[in-house]
């Protein structure tokens, strides 16, 4: 099954300071092979449910390698079944109203 999800993995104990930790996602991201789009709070990934999943898990784990002690993250799934449509699809279509 396709999926879109928009994660937000926030790392505790580590200072104010997010930008390095968002790095190493991207860095675990694009080893995925998965499109992916950074945003200034979250990151959208699409793909095969169990691709997508497997990197959320390889992002948590690559930063409590690199050290941090915890991690609150958010994701919101998206699925649909009747038809293909990526994320960007999803923006195009809103601003296509907007013109």
């Amino acid at each position: 099954m396709r999926v879109s999800v928009d994660l937000c993995l926030v790392p505790l104990g580590v200072g104010v300071s997010l930008a390095p930790y968002v790095a190493t996602c991207q860095e675990v991201l694009e080893a995925s092979g998965l499109d992916y789009e950074l945003g200034p709070n979250g990151t959208a990934i699409e793909g095969d449910w169990d691709a997508v999943f497997a990197c959320v898990k390889a992002c948590h784990a690559r930063l409590h390698q690199d050290g941090v002690p915890r991690i609150h993250a958010t994701l919101r799934v998206n699925t649909r079944i009747d038809r293909e449509q990526s994320f960007r699809d999803k923006v195009e279509s809103v601003q296509r109203l907007n013109r």
